[in-house]
């Protein structure tokens, strides 16, 4: 599926959200993806992460509130590998991530704050699936998310 951003909001200015006050940044080879919202609030561990991400994924995107840390990486190129083989369509990081020239290669979709080489913790802390809030927006589980290098957009329906 092929879209982009700009065109998502001009078509349905009245059903979305834009993520805004922060700049995003591209790392996975799929520089434009979209899906099921599913999330993740964690803080510097990111075991629920990695859990989420080793199970089927196919459609959805893990959105993932970080805190907007850059200290520790919450997703490197082993985990985003697992999440290719398990079909998630990509991840949005409120965080950091690492491995950026491995993580290009992936078929995968990955924006994130930054990068970092240092890896998380891990405590088995973070909650999946509650509402999270970042960007000015509160984004809910089974909403759509839409990512390009132009920016992040949701909608409480699939739009494409």
């Amino acid at each position: 599926m092929s879209f982009v951003t700009c065109d998502v909001c001009d078509a349905h200015e009245d059903k979305i959200a834009v993520v805004t006050g922060h700049n995003w940044f591209s790392y996975g080879g799929r520089r434009a993806f979209s899906g099921e919202v599913v999330t993740v609030k964690c803080f510097e561990d990111n075991s629920r992460v990695k859990e989420h991400l080793a199970t089927p994924g196919v459609g959805k995107v893990l959105v993932v509130d970080g805190g907007g840390s850059l200290r520790n990486a919450l997703i490197g190129d082993m985990i985003a590998e697992n999440a290719v083989k398990n079909g998630w369509e990509g991840i949005i990081i409120f965080g950091a991530c690492r491995d950026v020239d491995e993580l290009a290669k992936l078929d995968f979709g990955v924006m994130a704050l930054g990068c970092v080489p240092i890896k998380s913790v891990r405590r088995g802390e973070g909650q999946l699936n509650i509402d999270i809030q970042f960007g000015d927006i509160t984004i809910r589980p089974g909403q759509h998310v839409y990512a390009d290098n132009n920016g992040i957009v949701v909608a409480s329906e699939k739009l494409i």
